[in-house]
């Protein structure tokens, strides 16, 4: 799965939420039963489009034609194709609602907004790690994350507060 653009104006951003660490750290391990699970899906995507890519260049224009022998399995490939592309969706879209970005699916980094510093940021977690450590700017990627201050556990604070 490809990596998430950062917004155009990190100024503008409204999400639906504002994550404490307390809160992401509490989501970590549904992530960690979701994550593989969407891999498998993405990985089964690849291996269903190589097979339609081969009947495609096997039967050229042929490919739907009612009567042609793989037919039955070509049918087959493209429920499997919209119900795993439905699925996968419906993941990340939900997970988007959340204020929780999936931002590469193979490496496992998540980003949830949140609040650090007078600013809204990403609390960034990746795969493996115990807990969300580290955030970075909304423009900011992965390799410009830091770790959070000292008072991470305390509940951020947000403008007005």
């Amino acid at each position: 799965m490809a990596r998430t653009n950062p917004p155009s104006d990190p100024s503008e951003v409204n999400p639906p939420r504002l994550w404490t660490v307390e809160e992401a750290n509490a989501r970590i391990p549904e992530l960690e039963e979701l994550l593989p699970r969407l891999r498998a899906w993405t990985v089964r995507l690849g291996e269903v489009h190589s097979e339609l890519k081969r009947l495609q260049e096997f039967w050229g224009k042929e490919v739907d034609a009612p009567d042609q022998a793989d037919h039955d399995r070509k049918s087959q490939l493209d429920s499997e194709w919209s119900n795993l592309t439905q699925r996968l969706e419906e993941a990340v879209d939900s997970l988007g609602r959340e204020a929780i970005e999936l931002k590469d699916l193979d490496t496992g980094l998540v980003d949830f907004y949140g609040y650090v510093g007078g600013e809204v940021v990403y609390l960034c977690w990746l795969r493996g790690e115990p807990e969300v450590g580290h955030y970075h700017t909304l423009a900011g990627g992965f390799r410009a994350r830091r770790p959070l201050p000292s008072v991470r556990h305390a509940a951020p604070t947000g403008p007005g507060s």
